[in-house]
């Protein structure tokens, strides 16, 4: 029975039993957001959490169970679960597996939609088993949503496949709970092994396959922080594994317990790896990038830094604000509705969303713009009138800028113009370009404040420190206002990140700044300054490769920053 089609009066909820995959976000199913979206209550370890929040409704209750171990979620020696609400342990002294079942229990018998997330699938996870087998003992309805099996998402990801064309056979390991019958049986096989142990273990999992009969060359790859960005694969075999981490400088170490997957066999592709690393290879791999922008602005570019691997960080450099006096911005508008103007331009997603707010204080729509000539600046703006209903009439063919637009906006011809006045909303700080412009090509201009740019409060510490110590391997200035106010506000980005500029106004800013330029977009856009980057990146990448260094990220390298922190 779905959660949304529970009958009136139904005494008991609805659990849904959901698979959150083994970290990446992006690997939820269809059917996995669909219940996210209904839950009135979640009921989540923390580092599930952060995969599901982003699909959950507002206002939805969350339930943590706490997982005391130095493993992860899966039940073996030493763990245990502690249910917390509101950060507060609820149910100290009760049995391990107890706590969870309680939870959901409780969530379901007020009648709520109740999600029960696990990491991985939960046909994999025997605290899910418990639980379900609790909601089947009381009548509570629920079923079960699949998700990416950790032990198959993560090979994937480390571009390690499980079988080949011989159809080898796979055996899945835990390494915690495993019997020695267990070993013998995996050591005896010719086939591929996927070994789920911790990070401190995996030496000792390697030789008990040895023991088991394995010969010490079989080949390996070793994955921690699967699917996310700081995922990180070693490839070595059974008998070499144990040096490989050594020599990486990951073994000893305060976080040796955490999960990682191992590939073990002659088939698995380990050989190949080169080739079929597609996530670590991604241009911009667990860089760090500063998008100094506003939010609605840096929505669609994270998405793209995103896609080249990297993890954006948003900071607001200026904040937008409704004009002093919203008397001229309303005369306007009315005037629009009223026939006033021939055209109106949009040199910006600010205007755009300023003129649409105003719309729609005075119960307007798009439907207003009929018989007016639309003009957008550039792409962005575009799109953001595309999303309002408004298709532009007039966008650069060249340059996307005002400069870009008047070299393609017609001159006023009274023949064919029967109203000659253009209505500009813009920024309080926007040039004079434009206009001056259009009143040369014949057209009277209403110049008008439609909002005003101010300088953003400052970044938390930990984010001005990380821009000042190197924490950061790139930042992305997209005009010079985003350099002066960030350098303002966070201080000078240390010399060791990679400075990206939009055009060369912006460049020479920053420039005088004190930053050095690293990348400069082939053309004022947003998108193409990020693939501008991301060209960087693979360059950056194959250099090293090249001279047989290891890759590393800008800020790996920051022999810089520990001066300036015991100088200051």
């Amino acid at each position: 029975m779905s959660p949304t089609t529970l009958p009136a009066g139904l005494e008991h909820g609805h659990v849904t039993f959901l698979g959150a995959g083994p970290g990446d976000p992006g690997l939820l199913t269809l059917r996995a957001v669909e219940a996210l979206a209904n839950a009135d209550v979640l009921v989540v370890e923390h580092d599930v959490l952060d995969v599901v929040r982003g699909h959950a409704r507002q206002g939805v209750s969350v339930l943590r169970v706490e997982v005391d171990s130095s493993t992860d979620t899966q039940p073996g020696p030493g763990t245990s679960q502690r249910a917390v609400i509101d950060g507060v342990s609820t149910t100290a002294g009760i049995p391990p597996t107890r706590d969870a079942v309680h939870l959901v229990m409780e969530a379901a018998r007020g009648g709520r939609r109740v999600v029960r997330a696990v990491s991985g699938d939960p046909g994999l996870d025997a605290y899910a088993a418990e639980e379900m087998l609790a909601c089947a003992a009381a009548g509570v309805p629920f079923e079960v949503v699949p998700g990416v099996a950790t032990a198959v998402g993560v090979p994937a990801y480390a571009g390690v496949p499980l079988r080949d064309a011989q159809g080898a056979d796979v055996r899945f390991v835990d390494a915690r709970t495993a019997s020695d019958r267990c070993w013998t049986e995996v050591g005896a096989s010719d086939g591929t092994a996927v070994v789920s142990t911790t990070l401190d273990s995996v030496a000792a999992a390697a030789g008990e396959l040895v023991a088991a009969g394995r010969k010490p060359d079989t080949p390996m790859t070793v994955t921690v922080a699967g699917t996310t960005t700081r995922q990180r694969t070693w490839t070595a075999t059974l008998g070499t594994i144990a040096q490989t981490l050594k020599q990486a400088k990951v073994l000893p170490s305060p976080e040796g317990g955490r999960p990682v997957i191992a590939v073990v066999g002659e088939r698995s592709a380990a050989a190949q790896r080169d080739q079929l690393s597609w996530f670590e290879s991604k241009p911009l791999f667990g860089w760090r990038v500063l998008v100094p922008r506003t939010k609605e602005q840096a929505a669609s570019l994270s998405d793209q830094l995103r896609s080249y691997g990297a993890v954006p960080h948003e900071v607001p450099t200026i904040a937008v604000e409704p004009p002093r006096t919203p008397q001229q911005m309303e005369r306007a508008v009315k005037g629009l509705v009223t026939g006033r103007y021939e055209w109106i331009a949009f040199t910006s997603v600010n205007a755009v969303k300023a003129v649409r707010e105003k719309f729609e204080e005075y119960g307007l729509d798009a439907r207003a713009f009929a018989g007016i000539k639309v003009a957008a600046v550039g792409e962005q703006t575009a799109n953001a009138l595309i999303a309002f209903g408004v298709k532009p009439d007039l966008v650069p063919s060249g340059e996307q800028s005002a400069a870009g637009l008047l070299e393609d906006w017609p001159p006023y011809d009274p023949v064919f113009d029967p109203i000659d006045r253009v209505f500009l909303p813009r920024a309080d700080i926007a040039t004079e370009t434009l206009v001056a412009g259009l009143i040369e090509l014949g057209w009277e201009v209403d110049d008008v404040t439609a909002y005003r740019t101010v300088r953003a409060s400052p970044p938390p510490a930990e984010t001005r420190e990380a821009i000042k110590g190197g924490g950061f391997d790139a930042v992305l200035f997209t005009s010079s206002s985003t350099v002066r106010n960030l350098v303002g506000i966070a201080g000078k980005p240390h010399n060791v990140t990679v400075i990206a500029c939009i055009g060369p106004a912006t460049a020479k800013t920053a420039e005088e700044h004190g930053l050095r330029v690293d990348v400069m977009a082939p053309e004022p856009s947003v998108h193409r300054l990020a693939e501008a980057l991301a060209d960087f990146g693979t360059k950056r990448r194959a250099a090293a490769l090249e001279a047989g260094d290891p890759v590393t990220r800008p800020s790996e390298r920051r022999p810089g920053a520990r001066r300036r922190r015991n100088s200051g």
